[in-house]
């Protein structure tokens, strides 16, 4: 059985364990806020990243500390370990009766050519699981692209 470690990892209250309970459609803590203890200390984060296949990080777009605060996440987790850009997803998480303003969010370089998604589970709950698959399934063909190369590195 083939298993994909991916992280969700992000500023506070930006809606990581809404989507992580959304995309594993456990209905707990979807419609309201309830803060979770995450791993708050950067000495754990090694052991956290190790042997992960793809990072996704979650911010809340209308917050402009998010925007600023999401560099640090994807240096971190991504560039440290180092990912492909194509491992990586951003997600930039509407909150429920928030403005949802998807079409003037500039990110600065490198973020601006990572893959990005809105989320708003209000309006398009449905687009968001697709997006979520897509990313799964380009992690999964990642994860078995490597290990042929493994095989055939191996057989020669």
């Amino acid at each position: 059985m083939l298993r994909a470690k991916v992280l969700l990892v992000g500023p506070r209250e930006s809606g990581k364990s809404v989507l992580a309970n959304f995309v594993s459609e456990s209905t707990e803590g979807i419609c309201s806020y309830s803060p979770t203890q995450g791993v708050r200390f950067e000495t754990c984060w090694p052991a956290l990243m190790k042997d992960s296949h793809g990072v996704i990080i979650i911010f809340n777009p209308e917050l402009p500390s998010h925007l600023k605060e999401i560099e640090m996440w994807y240096s971190c987790f991504v560039q440290q370990q180092p990912l492909l850009d194509s491992q990586c997803l951003l997600v930039a998480h509407h909150k429920p009766g928030s403005a949802g303003d998807t079409e003037n969010l500039s990110l600065a370089y490198p973020l601006n050519k990572l893959k990005l998604i809105h989320s708003n589970l209000e309006e398009d709950p449905e687009d968001v699981r697709m997006e979520f698959i897509k990313y799964f399934k380009s992690i999964i063909n990642i994860i078995n692209e490597s290990r042929e190369r493994e095989e055939m590195s191996i057989i020669s």
